[in-house]
């Protein structure tokens, strides 16, 4: 197959711009040993003008969850604790039993902003257990049909039982003790994670997503992706995550990093440090949030991961434990840089200056999630006033040398890698302007963050995220060339097909 009559955009600075794209097979051709199996009359594929790209990997995704979701009460974009209540009784008046689960709802959006109680739920849901998550999954909403279930038994290290002025539990979950009862009591099944997931990847294909970095191993992902690789409904490269507080098993079986196939690895060990803005729970150079990892506990996982041949990414939202993380990291570099391990932290968003250039010192990768920055602008001017220089910097990051990995974080924002790429262009997502311009990247700086980046975070720099003789063919036909468009047109781009290994998963051609 030959793709022609259009612009390749390489990512590779050697050779930026070609006019045609040699496929044989599941590979680009023109390398040694490829070529040789070229067709000698290839399929010509006319492009009409338009532009391909490598495919979009999602380097930050909880892809089951977000899934699951699409099937869920959506409370996204509520502006009020009323709105939110009448999005959830329409739920409840549509047939079904069992839990009702929704997802999304942020306080800090209502006005007023108000905290949300059991009793909210309460009158318009009846006996129905009702759990709601944050957007930032971080915090979960329950009535007392929902609480009833735990007997009393909600609190755990390193989470945080909300209470009323009565000193009864409110309704509101965070942290641990939200994920706590989330497994114990609510816990999807593996069938509902299988169903939901088969769609999904269509969705996500359509996108332009050819690869994802999965956060939901602790929901058991593994398995979900194993039984849609076994019915060939598998059309995304997987490398999953594996949890820092299960890492043993990991030695009884034995595993590697690494240890799968072509479409679905298990990667790397998925640790957190805080909490987040949205639940402000981020664990701040002031003495504020929640810790859920100390910075002892993370330096032993990382050892321990790291003679399992394993890395280590780990999430940190507020300054202090940003600085934990990198403090651990740099406690144990002997361990993890002589085995030539890829370390990252997830998110990253709020960084004391004197950290900010520590990630390109040390080698840690900044797993960063461009949308957040427009999409969190109003908490974080209020929830971190005078301190936002040093949240969301990723151009700051960028420019000292740190490698950044861009992701989406879905769901707590849309799994669109496209939409990502135009908010680390843009910094806006809205009429209003840009939010800390100085922060803006360049698109083929979003670019690289998007295709390039998370395949060398998984050591497969050699074979995936560029255009080039010999690597995977895995790309993306974009209606036009975005490099041709002023910034502001960028979210008019579409993508229009999907390959992934020399075959079409998304609108096979010819287009009109």
């Amino acid at each position: 197959m030959i793709l022609e009559n259009g612009i390749i955009r390489t990512l590779e600075p050697s050779l930026p711009v070609a006019r045609a794209l040699p496929i044989a097979g599941a590979r680009i051709a023109g390398g040694v040993g490829v070529h040789e199996t070229a067709l000698a009359s290839p399929e010509r594929v006319d492009l009409g003008g338009r532009c391909v790209v490598p495919g979009f990997c999602d380097s930050h995704v909880h892809f089951p969850t977000w899934a699951l979701a699409q099937r869920h009460v959506r409370l996204e974009g509520t502006r009020s604790l009323e709105e939110a209540l009448a999005r959830v009784k329409d739920a409840l008046g549509e047939p079904g039993r069992g839990w009702l689960r929704g997802r999304g709802w942020r306080s800090g959006d209502w006005s007023p902003s108000i905290e949300p109680t059991k009793e909210d739920l309460d009158a318009i849901s009846g006996d129905r257990p009702v759990a709601l998550e944050a957007r930032d999954s971080h915090s979960l909403w329950l009535n007392s049909a929902a609480l009833a279930l735990a007997d009393g038994d909600l609190q755990v290290p390193g989470g945080v039982v909300e209470l009323n002025d009565r000193g009864e539990p409110s309704g509101v979950l965070r942290e641990e003790c939200a994920w706590h009862f989330r497994d114990v009591h609510a816990r999807p099944t593996e069938d509902e994670l299988v169903e939901a997931s088969r769609t999904a990847m269509k969705l996500a294909n359509a996108r332009g997503v050819t690869a994802l970095h999965d956060k939901d191993g602790w929901l058991g992902a593994l398995a979900v992706f194993q039984r849609l690789r076994a019915d060939g409904a598998l059309s995304i490269r997987v490398w999953e995550s594996h949890p820092g507080n299960e890492l043993e098993a990991l030695v009884a079986l034995p595993l590697r990093s690494g240890f799968g196939d072509e479409l679905l690895r298990l990667g790397y060990i998925k640790a957190f440090m805080d909490g987040t803005l949205g639940s402000q729970t981020a664990r701040r150079l002031d003495g504020s949030g929640v810790e859920i990892t100390s910075k002892d506990e993370l330096a032993q996982l990382i050892v321990r991961a790291a003679e399992l041949g394993f890395p280590v990414a780990v999430h940190a939202i507020g300054d202090r434990a940003n600085r934990e993380a990198l403090d651990a990291f740099e406690q144990t570099q002997s361990a993890w840089r002589s085995r030539g391990l890829r370390p990252r932290i997830e998110h990253a968003q709020l960084l004391d200056a004197s950290d900010l250039p520590r990630f390109a010192d040390l080698g840690v990768a900044a797993s960063v999630q461009f949308s957040h920055a427009p999409s969190d602008r109003d908490l974080a001017d209020r929830f971190w006033a005078g301190l936002t220089d040093g949240a969301y910097a990723y151009r700051s990051l960028w420019d000292s040398g740190a490698l950044l990995a861009n992701g989406s974080d879905a769901p707590i924002e849309e799994l669109d890698p496209w939409g990502g790429v135009c908010a680390g262009v843009l910094r806006t997502n809205d009429e209003r302007p840009p939010w800390h311009p100085e922060q803006r990247m360049t698109l083929d700086q979003a670019l690289l963050a998007t295709c390039v980046n998370p395949a060398w975070l998984e050591g497969e720099e050699r074979r995936r995220g560029k255009l080039l003789p010999g690597y995977l063919a895995d790309l993306v036909v974009l209606d036009r060339d975005p490099f041709g468009v002023e910034p502001e047109a960028l979210p008019e781009v579409r993508v229009v097909a999907t390959m992934l290994g020399g075959r079409w998963v998304h609108h096979p051609p010819p287009w009109t």
